[in-house]
């Protein structure tokens, strides 16, 4: 069934850092007539920027714009730029690299895109890549959009899932030097994605039993505490308190094995301990398919599973892959959402 563009979803697009691949990344997804057919579009970014984007891409401009001070849910066009053009870009000079206008560029376009998705203006928001840098520079403290928006949102709690390939994988720490790990890992930490991407494999996977595993986090899963304890003093008990709650997991299984397992099958989602763990497999099978949704706000959330891409910006060589599967994959969640209500 073909939908009428009143009952389209309307998908927020945030351009990211300006200095990176986000404007070339959004103009050649939206450029695909199947991926506009999905939905509306609002691009949060710099009008000129997006503009230059398409011509390197000889692609001709395909959408509306209007000054972002007056963005509303409903035009007549389907893809509709809201400009910052308070912000003089090419003005700057700026080399292809973290800055503070940069910074505070994407800060503003993120923000201005979370307050309209909490009003109902957009239904979702599919973030292009920032630079951690860059928001540093700024003077901003968030490490990434996972703060943000956990915070902006007032969420009590918040994991990632990582969708790509053969995996859905949700992290206990995120943003976290890698020798930090053992200093903030809780019981809570553990059970926090275990509850979060039980729910969402129900509400947004069609998955109604949802089965989860959960890795270690020393090597062969501490054996027994031979390589560390954390697996029986932290996740053991996360994963109790999961399986009391009623929750299909099990765990904790070393994660040399675990993905390989995972490849079959075995489990609907899983569980990894810190960034890297997750992310190498996930990136190894889908690095140019894989999204990140954020879990546990009350709104919906994706972004493309790659960086600023600073390396490439200008030579036309960015591909579009990944943020095509975050727009889709946020259109299915916004239908996932209206099909409940309907019900």
């Amino acid at each position: 069934m073909v939908l009428a563009d009143t009952d389209k979803p309307v998908i927020g697009i945030t351009m990211g850092d300006p200095a990176g691949i986000g404007a070339e990344v959004i103009v050649k997804a939206l450029a695909v007539s199947e991926v506009r057919r999905r939905a509306r579009f609002k691009i949060y970014g710099l009008n000129e920027l997006l503009a230059y984007a398409a011509d390197m891409a000889e692609l001709d401009v395909f959408w509306w714009r209007d000054q972002h001070e007056r963005v509303s849910r409903d035009y007549p066009q389907s893809v509709v730029v809201a400009d910052y053009d308070e912000f003089d870009w090419f003005g700057a000079n700026l080399k292809k690299c973290p800055s503070a206008l940069g910074g505070e560029v994407s800060m503003k376009l993120l923000v201005d895109a979370i307050d309209d998705a909490k009003s109902g203006i957009i239904d979702a928001v599919v973030t292009a890549s920032i630079s951690k840098e860059s928001w540093r520079l700024a003077g901003f403290k968030y490490p990434g959009h996972t703060e943000l928006l956990t915070e902006r949102c007032r969420a009590k709690c918040s994991a990632m899932m990582f969708v790509g390939g053969p995996f859905k994988v949700a992290l206990a720490t995120i943003h976290e030097g890698l020798f930090d790990v053992r200093h903030r890992f809780t019981i809570g930490r553990v059970f926090t994605p275990i509850d979060l991407v039980n729910d969402a494999l129900k509400k947004w996977f069609g998955v109604e039993k949802p089965k989860i595993a959960v890795a270690g986090l020393n090597p062969h899963a501490g054996e027994h505490g031979q390589f560390g304890d954390e697996e029986e003093r932290i996740i053991s008990p996360a994963i109790l308190m999961a399986q009391e709650a009623g929750i299909d997991v099990v765990g904790p299984i070393p994660a040399d094995t675990l993905f390989y397992q995972a490849l079959d099958g075995r489990w609907d989602a899983l569980v990894a301990m810190y960034h890297d763990q997750g992310l190498i497999p996930v990136k190894t099978l889908a690095f140019d398919r894989a999204v990140n949704v954020t879990l546990g706000l009350p709104i919906i959330r994706t972004s493309p599973d790659h960086g600023t891409a600073f390396d490439i910006v200008g030579r036309n060589a960015a591909r579009p892959d990944s943020i095509i599967a975050a727009i889709h994959l946020a259109c299915d969640m916004v239908q996932k959402n209206k099909t409940k209500i309907s019900t």
